[in-house]
Formats: C-alpha cells, sequence, structure tokens
C-alpha cells in the first residue's frame, strides 16, 4: 500500500486509542457504501438549494464518528463549509445558562472549508468573500481598483447580497454586520474586523457591550442561535460555497440531563430543527446527529420520549431489524459483516508495516482465524463493535512487532481467547466454518 508514513502514523495511533483520525479515511473504508450513498444524495439536495436533516444510531464503536468525518471530508472537497461539535453537559441544544449558546460558538470555532479543514475558517470565509467580489468586479468593470467608481460597484454588489438576507429572522443586524467587516477591510482597520469576528462567533457578553462597539441591538443567545446557523447558510451560498453541514455528535448528554423539564425543551428545539429543514424554512443547509439507540428509542428519556418527535421517526409497520432502509431519517448502522472486517483488517496490516518499516508477515489464514475469534465471544453477534476490533487486531500487530520470536498462532491460542482458532477447536461457531474471502 502507498500510504505517507505521516498518514500510516495518524491512522493506526488514532485508532489504536479509540477516536476517528481526521485524515486518511480513505484508505480504511470498508463497509457503509450503502449510508453514504444515501448521505451524498442529501448533499446533492443541500447544493440545489434545499435543507435535509438525518439522525445516524449505532452503538459505541459502531462506526457512526468514522460515517460522520468521512462525510465531513467529501463535503469539503465538493466546496461545502462543514462545522461540526460534540454535545455535553456545557453544550446543549437549549439552555439557560449559556449551554446552547455554546454549542453556537463550538460550531462556529470549527467552521471548515478544504483549505482550512481543521476549522477556525471564519474570517478566511469572510475575506474570501470579498476578495471574490472585488476580483468579478474588477473583471467586469475594467476599472482599477483606486477609482472611486470601483469601490461603489463592490459596494452594490455587496449590498445585493446582503439585501436577501434582510428577509430573514434577525438577518438584518447580520447583513449590517457583513457590511462593517467589509468597511474595515478598505479601511485596513483590524480592530473593526476583530470586533465583527467576536459578534458573529457569539463572544459577545451583554448587548451593552455590543451596541458601544458594535451599534446593534441584538447578540446571539440561547434560544435564537439556530436561525443564525441558517443565517450562515444562506450568506454561505452567496460567499460562492455550495452550503452548510452542521455534524452535532453525543447526543446522548442530552439523555443523560437528570431534569425531565430540560430535556423536554431540548427535544422541542431539535423538534424545531428537524421541521425547519424537512419543511424548506432553511435553505442550503444540512443537519447529521448522532447517537446510541438507547438515546434515541428510550420512551421515557431519549428522543421517543418527546411525542412530536417519537411519531416523526419510528419505523412503520414494515422496518425489520437488520434490514436497510436508508432513505428514513433515521439510519440505522448495522454491524459491519465478517467479510468486510476482514478485508479491514488486512488494510490495517499493510497501513502497520509501512509505518514500521517491516515486510507483512501475517496471512490471510491466520486474519480469518482471528475475525472468527473476534467474533466467536458469548455475545458477539450482537455486542461486538468494529472499535474492539480493530484495536484488538493493532494490539496484535504491536506485539508481534516488539516480540519477533512469538508467533501469531502462539497469540491466537492464548489461554484468555475463548477457543483455539489454530487447532480448529470444535467450539467455532457453525456461522464461522465456511468462513473464507
Amino acid at each position: 500500500m502507498k500510504i505517507p508514513k505521516r498518514i500510516a502514523s495518524v491512522l493506526i495511533n488514532s485508532l489504536k486509542g479509540g477516536v476517528v483520525p481526521r485524515i486518511g479515511l480513505p484508505y480504511i473504508a470498508v463497509g457503509r457504501s450503502t449510508e453514504i450513498e444515501a448521505l451524498l444524495h442529501d448533499v446533492d439536495i443541500i447544493a440545489e438549494g434545499g435543507a435535509t436533516f438525518r439522525f445516524i444510531m449505532g452503538k459505541y464503536g459502531s462506526g457512526k464518528s468514522f460515517l460522520l468525518q468521512t462525510i465531513r471530508n467529501y463535503c469539503m472537497d465538493r466546496n461545502f463549509v462543514v462545522a461540526d461539535a460534540d454535545l455535553s453537559p456545557e453544550r446543549r441544544l437549549q439552555g439557560t445558562k449559556g449551554q446552547g449558546l455554546a454549542t453556537y460558538k463550538e460550531l462556529i470555532r470549527n467552521l471548515s472549508t478544504k483549505t482550512r479543514p481543521e476549522g477556525g475558517a471564519l474570517s478566511l470565509i469572510l475575506d474570501r468573500w470579498i476578495s471574490g467580489i472585488q476580483s468579478s468586479t474588477a473583471m467586469e468593470s475594467g476599472l482599477d481598483p483606486a477609482d472611486p467608481k470601483f469601490s461603489e460597484l463592490v459596494e452594490r454588489k455587496i449590498f445585493e447580497v446582503v439585501q436577501e438576507l434582510n428577509e430573514m429572522v434577525h438577518g438584518f443586524d447580520f447583513a449590517r454586520l457583513l457590511q462593517f467587516y467589509y468597511h474595515a477591510v478598505i479601511d485596513d482597520d483590524e480592530e473593526g474586523k476583530a470586533r465583527v469576528i467576536k459578534w458573529f462567533r457569539g463572544e459577545y457578553a451583554t448587548k451593552a457591550e455590543v451596541r458601544s462597539e458594535l451599534g446593534i441591538h441584538i447578540m446571539i443567545g440561547d434560544d435564537d442561535w439556530y436561525e443564525y446557523i441558517k443565517l450562515f447558510a444562506a450568506f454561505l451560498k452567496r460567499a460562492g460555497y455550495q452550503g452548510l453541514l452542521i455534524l452535532i455528535d453525543e447526543l446522548v448528554n442530552i439523555y443523560k440531563i437528570p431534569n425531565s423539564i430540560t430535556r423536554q425543551y431540548n427535544y422541542e428545539k431539535l423538534l424545531t430543527i428537524y421541521n425547519d429543514t424537512l419543511q424548506g424554512r432553511a435553505k442550503h443547509l444540512g443537519v447529521i446527529m448522532c447517537g446510541t439507540p438507547q438515546c434515541i428509542e428510550d420512551t421515557r428519556r431519549g428522543v421517543y420520549s418527546y411525542e412530536a418527535l417519537r411519531s416523526r421517526l419510528c419505523e412503520g409497520r414494515f422496518g425489520r431489524e437488520n434490514i436497510k432502509d436508508v432513505l428514513a431519517p433515521v439510519i440505522r448502522l448495522v454491524p459491519l459483516t465478517y467479510e468486510e472486517m476482514l478485508i479491514l483488517i488486512e488494510k490495517l496490516a499493510e497501513i502497520h508495516a509501512v509505518l514500521f518499516d517491516y515486510e507483512r508477515t501475517i496471512t490471510q489464514e491466520e486474519l480469518i482465524c482471528f475475525i472468527k475469534i473476534e467474533f466467536g465471544r458469548v455475545g458477539a453477534d450482537s455486542n461486538i463493535t468494529p472499535r474492539e476490533i480493530i484495536r484488538d487486531f493493532i494490539e496484535l500487530l504491536d506485539i508481534l512487532l516488539q516480540n519477533p520470536a512469538l508467533s501469531v498462532a502462539e497469540l491466537l491460542n492464548a489461554s484468555d481467547f475463548p477457543f483455539s482458532a489454530a487447532s480448529g477447536d470444535a467450539s467455532v461457531p457453525e456461522a464461522f466454518a465456511e468462513f473464507t474471502l
């Protein structure tokens, strides 16, 4: 496998640590083709001016975050702006002590584009927007940028963009701030630019401070932060991007809120976002949220405890366990097949060999034995996840690398395993009897 060592290192270290790497995902992508195809269809809808909302549901370690990162990288390559955030006790969809605003801040902090994939792209987006308008004006008019008429034409184009935003909720002040930023750019006013960026990031503490520094009377808060997400989506399209994709993980943190009223307020906000996107009140916006089956389907504390959401999201009469319906609002991740896991660990064996400069020695038969052992554990059919298998396999490769005298068979036959794969123990589940590629 031809892979740079830098990327190989990120992949191996991230996966062994149980986290999803931000780079190099195409080298280890296996399965999930149906789910990815459905989400990419959503991406096309967003680019054409629509809005989409999806839940991705799966157990811890089942591949939810991997799927999110795959879509994230694809969208950035397609000239989308992507923002991601993990919910936590301090970051929720709704709160009375800044928890909703904290989620907004995290999303804006993590705004990413193809040229700034690590986040923090807000100022880059604004500067690119102004530079693009200036370039197109120069080409169309043939005027010198120093000509006063050139500035008038640029201002007219900027006014056309912000005028379209005026009709949206809070659009008037949002548009004024865009104009403030443009004037700060042409006046080389770094302090003025910083004040506008500070407002867009939701970092002002009081309305009095906003009035004194920017001359407007509103600030982003817990109750209305989502309205500004819609404004950003509309603006980004006019700034030359395809749209905005919002990725929110760890929905389980809403499930864990002890106060039932606070949970209901968060689910009410979730319903607002869901309705907005599916009813066409938002444009060029996609939202994907991830959670475990328990945090979504639990009718006592989960998403389904809010009847308006349960009635919209629950399966119909024809839904069955382990049958994919990736066109539904909730995409349920089914386990990777044995064959897919075998292909994945084979890729990891190649990457590990590249990273540590050795010739891969682990054979196909040994890989199959490893998969048989992993899936042969008690309850593995329903409980084992790709994260566990990957972690075990990288540990196996690391031990073999550091102990050349050991063989794969010796490790696989260790007493810690439930049966001996090498000896063909009769306790191997019948489902694996003919398991080969």
